[in-house]
């Protein structure tokens, strides 16, 4: 009762400042939750995007490292003397390739020569004779 009795003696001022005053509060409380929520979700934000470039970076980082480790231990290697080793997986690769290929050709080649024969007529087809042998039906005269 004592409260409502000094709120019917405020001046009308008085009454719209504290209407004010309450209203500023409201906002201000809100923003501060609205602030603090989107701080939250930046902050996670910007965790995860730099958790993903850390990651990339390390990918990168790792892959340099380890041509950098290969080119010095070549160097090592050329200044101690010592030859490159052959690379022989990329020469039996390409043996199996060129066999590959030359087993293909010579398929492809017998086919064709097998078919163009059967296509031939047989007046154009040429019979090999032996004439070094006795029966042979063709005899040439050699006096």
């Amino acid at each position: 009762m004592l409260g409502t009795n000094l709120l019917k003696h405020q001046s009308k001022p008085e009454r719209v400042a504290d209407q004010a005053w309450e209203h500023l509060t409201n906002v201000v409380n809100s923003a501060g939750d609205s602030v603090r929520h989107a701080a939250r979700d930046t902050a996670r934000s910007a965790r995860q995007t730099s958790s993903h470039l850390t990651s990339q970076a390390g990918d990168r980082v790792g892959a340099v490292t380890d041509e950098a480790w290969q080119r010095a231990n070549r160097a090592y290697d050329a200044l101690a003397g010592r030859r490159p080793g052959l690379p022989w997986a990329w020469l039996v690769g390409a043996g199996l390739v060129g066999a590959a290929l030359a087993w293909a050709a010579t398929t492809a080649s017998r086919a064709a020569l097998a078919r163009a024969e059967r296509e031939l007529p047989a007046s154009d087809r040429l019979e090999y004779v032996d004439v070094d042998r006795a029966d042979t039906p063709v005899r040439l005269d050699t006096t």
